[in-house]
């Protein structure tokens, strides 16, 4: 009977973000963000469009129209436009993060199931996998478009989960916002958080049960670890 149950609370899954996680993506985000609501009358930043990391994007571009509202076009208009930008800035310049690419490798050897979930429509993860050449290690791939709610709400994880046939407490997630990291911890699950380095000192990943400067620095110790922990639980 003991044995049953250490298997049972074994770490089944392994789920990853896509987007400033996986590949280098966020500036590019930013950079279509700005190219396309300045001319608006939105007088973006860098750092404000930070405040939308992490979400999806018409949440996203709801928010910019509700604080600089603009006359035309539809902000459902411009969504279309932002990501039709960033899946051509994908395909010309995306690049993987430090370390990507070795721990799907990490979690392939593992033998465990690998999902993606990400805020990003469909075509833009297509997009991206593609120019990361990973579409053939992931088991589930899921977006947030399909949800009634993107995150940080838990929903597309806790479906993510159910895709991959383990319980949302048997998962690790790999995130990179404050965003993403509150969805997959309100799901239940175990939380690695790689934040950008400016905001990676910050005491509000406290909640997260793993926080490192890069998908390189995961370890075979930190995989036992949060194997131990999940089973005390």
């Amino acid at each position: 009977m003991a044995s049953i149950l250490q298997d049972l609370s074994m770490l089944k899954a392994v789920i990853f973000d896509l987007d400033g996680l996986l590949i280098d993506s966020e500036p590019l985000w930013r950079k279509a963000e700005i190219e396309i609501l300045t001319p608006l009358g939105v007088p973006l930043s860098e750092e404000m469009c930070r405040v939308t990391q992490g979400t999806r994007v018409d949440r996203a571009i709801a928010h910019w129209y509700e604080s600089f509202p603009w006359k035309s076009p539809k902000p459902e208009a411009i969504e279309q436009q932002v990501v039709d930008r960033v899946i051509e800035l994908i395909r010309d310049q995306g690049q993987p993060m430090a370390g990507a690419i070795e721990i799907i490798d990490f979690f392939k050897a593992k033998n465990l199931p690998i999902g993606l979930c990400s805020s990003s429509w469909m075509n833009v993860i297509a997009a991206a996998i593609e120019r990361l050449g990973i579409e053939d290690r992931l088991d589930v791939i899921y977006s947030a478009e399909n949800e009634t709610y993107g995150k940080p709400h838990p929903g597309c994880y806790i479906t993510a989960a159910q895709k991959l046939g383990v319980e949302p407490y048997d998962c690790i997630v790999f995130e990179d916002s404050f965003n993403g990291a509150i969805a997959a911890k309100a799901a239940l699950m175990n939380v690695v958080a790689i934040p950008e380095p400016f905001l990676a000192d910050s005491g509000k990943w406290g909640f997260c049960d793993l926080v490192l400067d890069s998908l390189r620095d995961f370890s075979s110790e930190h995989f036992a670890s949060l194997e131990l922990a999940n089973r005390k639980n």
